[in-house]
């Protein structure tokens, strides 16, 4: 397998870049969007804060804060955020203005800064009016209460109001108008001046009233009168915005220095003071001028939040994309601040890692770049020797990344080691399935995975919650898990703890009653466990042993197999030697005692050890056990007792694998160090010291040749380490230690099959016999009734526990096996990881990517419009190739929305057959009188006929540009339009064929809703509206159209797949009028307009140039 494979990371080069200072901005921001190059930090000693590009990292960071203060403003208020898939055509048109004009981040921080400051000065004004709309509304229930207060007091009716020390009587009135009458004060008259009472009235927080009370009390002496009213409706603190309920309290006293104690100690406690008068006429007259001022402000705060709400629903259509558009500017100038600038050269310097292969598509990104700011200095990519190990990049897709995954979060493989991740594509899933072999849970397994996959691309457009994201992630992993548990099962013969009788069984139970015997029938069941041991009272111990042997074969296999991928990684580093030094002891150890133990137990199955002669005698003993043979074979090597004999020579052949492995040991400690020790003595014979000395002759250790090139003649930038012979020597012997003691608990370790195996299996089985299987017995209605809830009971069991639970415990369990067990065994796991500069890596970016392709097209445009050696097309001049254009597209393809779309941009008229033929009909025509004859007849309309309502209609567009829509659409039309065209040398200039996959078009008309009444159409996937379900303008219900449905559409796409095939066919036929070495027809395929549209406002500037003259700049005409 190639360098590019799955097999090894991909060959890496350290490159360096030259970039003019006027394109280091598009040129780093296209080397994101390809995602190809990690750039290195060439300012490792330079503070953050005095970097090149810090006032922009400052600004960039103020703007983020200004979109994050807009989010919580939107979020606070519910107003959910347009997409970001949606509002790719406002980036469209950031893209026209980042065209015109380099300070366009500059324009949008101002924007962005205005939009906070007018935010927040209506939340400013908004809370101000409800802090003042609380206090009047807070008086008016003062003097409401304070009036009631009154009324009783004067009546002397019961009141719960706290009599103090200047009560004489507690049953008199308290205002008694004998006792008021001619005091002359707050309206108490009858009272001399010494003895006037006044009072405080106010509100204060209920959970204060009582606090208040005390302190009053304790600190006048007793010496008031007070009383308090609750008020049930809720307001608002204004200090922490948390809902509260008042009170309202009226204290009389005398004095007013007991009065203005009694405010200071109100006010502090959180109490809020109004004044009320105590005449009744003054107070109604004060309540009527407060309920007027209640009113006013209800209505001016009214009209403020509705000023706010539609400047926040304006921030809401924009947000995500400004959102979107400030991380990317971050990104990029945190990138540019890595690089170093040269004042001299006015160049910035870049070096960063990149895939060798990828290096040309690098070099066209840097010309791209360079034509897009028109910089005078092309960008220079050299590569660099270099003596570092590069970063590890393994090539994944969406099938292969989760396995990949799996291994890099043990730990990233070294540079060209080999990869794990490939063979764990098999070997995961499989020993996950050993563990939970059961045909049912496989098929629970799969089906979850497969839903996963086949919504897959909806899903992806979809924000996932954190654990279902992580389901998504693995559902390739989950799927081939369920499709091994599947076939294990069988092996098993295993469906919710049942077995499955498929062939003939190979026992006979005999008749009888007690426990029998069953015998063998000459029958062999062809694949798997036979049914007759499922019941049996001893399939325990039947299915222990065999499930225990095959852990061990199964373990002994898989880590052999890791152990022989030290020969790839040994001969692609020059470690040659490294392969008779130390791995070929370390196979003979491990093969010598646990492989004999495989080979022991495969011919312990193949031996019929209850056979007999011909005269009924035993041809052997019972069969040995094969534990205390590998017990007593350290135990007492050369002796074997005779009842536990497995072959002939078994004692001698035990012996000398013994010898065999206890050699391995010192050959394992000795060989590899003393190769390393001779290769020392060489290079310091030699006078070579370092790596890349000036003598130039020696290769680098563990780099293949390919890679040599990138090595020689580096400078000594790095000493290589200093041997020590007895580190070495350390480092071996414990490195040997840990190998042989590791097949041994390697081995135990993959027993863990066997026992996740037999619980899964047992837990299955008391589910089922715990549930269904107790309800079996009953009949009836009470029968059905049980069995409905028993297995509603052991459905919900089974899923919970058996494939949730016991799968995450052999997930784990095989994750253990894949990393410590088989991993140990060859995986380095020392390299690090290539992080490239990319958009791709996060999802919310992608949109950006769109942005700059709308840019790059648009600064081109740019630039030729403002150049005065540009030629222009002067009104009512014959262009020379003016577009004249079919659109041909299945139903639901956007065949509309690009052509709106072409229309706004480029002012390209748009010629409707319908609309032609309802105005013709209208206005009572001869056309339109034979096209009404023909529609009343219930006939379809001649071709003839249509050919002539738009042959008259571009006679009248005579050099203007027009696309065409709704024609033709069968092949005879196509001719016609064609033929007649060409008589009057006005050929069509171009056809595009619109190719979007009918399971796209599918789930967007799924998705798409319309508004009846005014014809606005909404997609939820990529153009849902503000509010789900109801229209953003009128807030009325949106309803979906009837033949909007798979059904209809699938019909309709069939029919016209049929009838457009020798239409398209025809038109491909046709040469372009303006080069004949292009085709008439162009493919363009997309699974949404959104996609296709750079590929066709693209494909029209190039082929009409004349279009850039005539091109609108309002692009935001289609947001």
């Amino acid at each position: 397998m190639g360098d590019e494979g799955l097999f090894r990371s991909a060959t890496m080069s350290l490159i360096q870049l030259y970039i003019p200072s006027e394109s280091v901005h598009a040129t780093v921001t296209e080397l994101a969007e390809l995602g190809d190059v990690e750039f290195k930090d060439l300012n490792p000693d330079v503070a953050p804060f005095q970097r090149t590009f810090v006032s922009d990292i400052r600004r960039l960071d103020e703007m983020g804060r200004c979109v994050s203060y807009l989010n919580e403003q939107l979020a606070r208020e519910e107003i959910p955020a347009r997409p970001l898939e949606s509002a790719i055509p406002f980036l469209a048109a950031s893209a026209e203005e980042f065209a015109r004009s380099p300070m366009f981040m500059e324009q949008l921080a101002r924007e962005l800064q205005e939009c906070q400051e007018r935010v927040a000065q209506m939340n400013k004004s908004y809370e101000s009016l409800q802090q003042r709309l609380q206090s009047l509304e807070e008086s008016k229930h003062v003097i409401r209460e304070t009036a009631v207060f009154f009324q009783h007091a004067e009546h002397g009716e019961s009141q719960d109001v706290t009599r103090l020390s200047m009560d004489s009587d507690a049953h008199a009135p308290l205002l008694d108008d004998s006792h008021l009458r001619g005091s002359g004060v707050r309206g108490m008259q009858g009272l001399p001046p010494a003895f006037a009472l006044e009072f405080v009235a106010g509100t204060i927080d209920r959970r204060c009233m009582g606090t208040l009370e005390r302190v009053l009390w304790r600190t006048l002496r007793g010496n008031l009168f007070m009383n308090f009213a609750e008020i049930s409706r809720e307001f608002v603190d204004p200090t922490t915005e948390e809902p509260m309920f008042i009170n309202v309290f009226l204290v009389f006293a005398h004095g007013a220095t007991v009065l203005a104690k009694i405010r200071k100690i109100c006010e502090a406690m959180g109490g809020t003071l109004f004044p009320v008068e105590s005449d009744a006429a003054q107070r109604d007259a004060h309540l009527n001028t407060v309920l007027e001022r209640i009113e006013d402000h209800e209505n001016i705060l009214y009209s403020t939040n509705a000023a706010r709400r539609t400047e926040l629903l304006r921030v809401a259509e924009s947000i995500s994309a400004w959102e979107n558009l400030v991380r990317k500017e971050k990104l990029v100038y945190d990138t540019m601040n890595m690089l170093q600038y040269d004042k001299s050269q006015k160049t910035m310097t870049a070096e960063g890692w990149c895939p060798t292969s990828d290096i040309p598509a690098i070099q066209l990104a840097l010309r791209r770049a360079t034509e897009d700011t028109g910089a005078h200095v092309s960008s220079v990519l050299q590569t660099m020797p270099t003596r570092e190990e590069p970063p590890t990049f393994q090539r994944t897709n969406k099938f292969t990344e989760g396995f990949q995954a799996i291994i890099d979060a043990y730990g990233h493989a070294k540079y060209k080691e080999v990869n794990p991740g490939l063979f764990t594509v098999i070997t995961f899933p499989f020993l996950f399935a050993v563990m939970f072999g059961d045909v049912g849970h496989g098929v629970i397994l799969f089906l979850f995975a497969l839903v996963m996959v086949y919504f897959e691309r909806k899903l992806l457009r979809t924000k996932l919650d954190e654990i279902t994201q992580m389901f998504f992630y693995g559902r390739y992993i989950i799927l081939l898990m369920g499709l091994f548990a599947i076939f294990t099962g069988f092996l098993y013969n295993d469906i919710f703890s049942l077995s499955m009788h498929l062939w003939h069984t190979g026992w006979e139970w005999p008749r009888g009653e007690g426990t029998l015997t069953a015998a063998p029938n000459g029958h062999v069941y062809p694949i798997g466990l036979d049914p007759t041991w499922h019941g049996a009272d001893n399939n325990l111990v039947f299915t222990n042993s065999l499930k225990m042997k095959l852990s061990i074969i199964l373990g002994v296999a898989h880590m052999t197999f890791a152990l022989m991928l030290n020969i790839p990684n040994d001969l692609h580093f020059k470690h040659a030697n490294w392969i008779w030094a130390e791995l070929l002891p370390q196979v003979l150890f491990m093969e010598s005692l646990f492989g004999y133990l495989v080979i022991t137990i495969i011919y312990k199955w193949a031996v019929n050890w209850y056979a007999t002669d011909a005269l009924g005698n035993a041809l052997h003993n019972s069969p040995p056990g094969l534990l205390n043979m590998l017990i007593y074979m350290f135990l007492k090597p050369g002796v074997v007792d005779q009842s536990e004999v497995l072959y002939w020579g078994q004692a001698g052949i035990q012996t000398a694998l013994l010898l065999v492995a206890l050699l391995c040991v010192p050959w394992m400690l000795v060989c590899k160090p003393y190769l390393l020790y001779k290769e020392h003595k060489a290079r310091a014979g030699a006078g070579y010291h370092t790596v890349g000395s000036a003598r130039g002759e020696e290769r680098v250790e563990g780099v293949h040749e390919d890679e040599q090139n990138v090595l020689d003649e580096v400078p000594d930038e790095q000493e290589e380490e200093a041997f020590e012979v007895g580190e070495v020597a350390i480092n071996q012997i414990i490195h040997t230690i840990e190998f042989c003691l590791g097949c041994i608990s390697n081995t135990a370790s993959y027993l863990r099959l066997w026992a996740l195996s037999l619980a899964h299996a047992q837990l299955s089985q008391v589910l089922w016999d715990m549930t269904i299987k107790n309800v079996f017995g009953l009949t009836g209605v009470v029968g059905a009734v049980a069995t409905v809830l028993a297995f509603g009971m052991w459905f919900v069991l089974t899923i919970a526990i058996l494939c949730v639970m016991e799968g995450l415990s052999a997930f784990l369990h095989a994750l253990r096996l894949h990393w410590v067990e088989a991993g140990s065994k060859f995986y380095a796991a020392s390299g690090y990881a290539f992080q490239p500069l990319s958009f791709k890596q996060d999802a919310s970016l992608w949109p950006a990517i769109h942005m700059l392709r709308c840019a790059r097209t648009n600064r081109a445009l740019f630039r030729a419009r403002t150049d005065v050696t540009t030629p222009v097309v002067a009104t009512g001049t014959r262009v020379q190739h003016p577009l004249r254009m079919v659109m041909v597209g299945c139903p639901g393809s956007g065949k509309g929305t690009l052509s709106a779309r072409l229309e706004h941009v480029f002012g390209i008229h748009i010629i409707t057959a319908g609309d032609l033929l309802r105005w013709h009909i209208k206005e009572e025509t001869e056309l339109g009188k034979e096209a009404d004859r023909v529609i009343k007849a219930g006939s379809l309309m001649p071709d003839t006929t249509m050919m002539a309502l738009v042959q008259q209609k571009l006679e009248q567009m005579g050099e203007q540009d027009f696309i065409l829509d709704g024609f033709p659409r069968t092949d005879g039309q196509a001719k016609l339009l064609t033929d007649a065209l060409a008589i009057a040398d006005r050929p069509l200039s171009l056809v595009v064929n619109l190719q979007v996959p009918e399971d796209a078009i599918l789930e967007r008309i799924l998705d798409r809703w319309t508004h009846s009444p005014s014809g606005r159409v909404y997609n939820f996937s990529f153009n849902p509206p503000l509010r789900k379900g109801f229209d953003d303008v009128t807030g009325e219900p949106l309803e979906r159209r009837a033949d909007d449905n798979p059904e209809t559409f699938r019909k309709r796409i069939a029919g016209f797949h049929q009838k457009t095939a020798p239409m398209i066919e025809h038109f491909r036929s046709l040469p372009c009028p303006s080069d004949p070495t292009r085709p008439l027809l162009v493919d363009l395929a997309g699974e949404t307009s959104n996609y296709i549209w750079p590929k066709l406002e693209a494909l029209v500037l190039e082929r009409f140039p004349h279009m850039a003259q005539g091109m609108k700049t309002g692009l935001r005409s289609w947001t």
